[in-house]
């Protein structure tokens, strides 16, 4: 770990995200578990927040300074405004290093350019293969992600996947930086029994109602099978559309859709009790949702994808199943049939948690990437004053 004792303080601003400590989803986690960590080092830590999330506009919370930035609050314009200010104002400020999540951000790496700001951002996932992102989205988020590899001085991918192809992509370096886990041993069972389920009695699926995360093939893989289990749906969608309106309305009784889960007990015990986890999700990294089945003993069900295969070591600490209804039919009947191989993946999971997906080790990471920007820019500012 870096000791920053007898040093003037590292001042590092992140953006791009929600904020702090709003959690919704991967970036936002990545703020709440980095941030937190990187204050309790001795980091000078600002998070911009998206003022209309916030009822309450603390200043400070836990140590780390907040600064509410507004947006033009429209679907498609919202995160893209709420980081351009942000950029703008952290550029402005006395910050050593600018940290952005998100590729969609890529092209407001010209500010900081600009500016002579440091800057690293995680691109994370293939927006731009995203079935939700078809049209004009996709191409901005290629675009986008190609920008980022122009402006941004450090870029850092998620997993090893992800680093080939923005090798492959866009002909650039990276660096390899996954998300962490925060494992558990035990879990509230009188929670999942306040939702009328009981220990064992379901199968899970945790992620937003979009095409990409695939909840449609796992819906009418599962309702084709024999199993006498429910299918537990945690997550939604922040608007009603068609693809979430088609799930809800499928006529099964062994469908329950519990929609946002905000309390992370609650969640825990969900992931905990199930009989086994599927995880749908497509395009991208290292996913937290899987990370979370990983650390809470889950038996894991995964959609057959590279970046499947990474996290759960080739098929050592889950079970894989191809991208069509009669293969999620049949892996549920399969996982019925043997219920000793769900039991042995629940004892082993957590086994998959390596070094990489630790946070503390995370943050190890960060840290140094944020002081190698800082250092660059003090040499950078003793060759332009010779």
């Amino acid at each position: 770990m870096s000791n920053t004792a007898g040093k003037v303080k590292l001042k590092v601003a992140i953006l791009g995200a929600k904020g702090y400590p709003y959690v919704y989803g991967g970036y936002d986690t990545l703020v709440k578990e980095l941030g937190e960590r990187l204050q309790k080092r001795g980091v000078d830590l600002r998070v911009y927040c998206h003022r209309a999330l916030f009822i309450e506009k603390p200043p400070i919370v836990n140590g780390i300074k907040l600064i509410y930035t507004p947006a033009i609050e429209t679907k498609s314009l919202t995160q893209l405004t709420h980081s351009f200010i942000s950029m703008l104002h952290a550029c402005l400020s006395d910050v050593d290093v600018i940290f952005v999540v998100n590729s969609g951000n890529g092209p407001f790496g010209i500010i900081s350019r600009i500016f002579r700001k440091p800057t690293a951002i995680n691109v994370d996932g293939l927006e731009w293969l995203r079935p939700k992102w078809r049209g004009f989205g996709s191409k901005y988020f290629l675009w986008a992600s190609k920008m980022a590899t122009k402006y941004y001085d450090h870029i850092i991918n998620d997993s090893d996947e992800m680093h080939r192809i923005y090798q492959k992509e866009f002909g650039i370096d990276s660096s390899v930086i996954a998300y962490g886990a925060n494992p558990s041993e035990s879990a509230d069972l009188d929670r999942i029994i306040s939702w009328g389920l009981d220990k064992g009695s379901y199968f899970l699926i945790v992620g937003r109602l979009v095409p990409d995360n695939n909840a449609d093939l796992i819906i009418e893989g599962f309702i084709r099978s024999n199993s006498t289990k429910k299918l537990v749906i945690v997550g939604d969608v922040p608007y009603r559309d068609e693809f979430e309106t088609k799930l809800k309305a499928i006529p099964d009784e062994r469908l329950f859709f519990t929609g946002y889960i905000t309390n992370p007990e609650d969640l825990k015990a969900l992931y905990f009790y199930s009989f086994a986890y599927f995880h749908g999700h497509e395009y991208g990294g290292t996913n937290p949702a899987m990370l979370k089945a990983l650390g809470y003993g889950c038996a894991i069900l995964a959609l057959d994808t590279v970046f499947n295969r990474e996290m759960l070591q080739d098929g050592k600490h889950g079970w894989f199943f191809k991208k069509n209804v009669d293969a999620v039919t049949a892996c549920v009947e399969k996982a019925e049939d043997q219920p000793e191989s769900m039991r042995f993946l629940r004892e082993t999971s957590r086994e998959g948690l390596i070094e990489r997906y630790n946070w503390d080790y995370v943050t190890d990471q960060y840290l140094k990437v944020f002081e190698e920007l800082k250092e660059s820019k003090k040499k950078s500012k003793l060759i332009l004053s010779r």
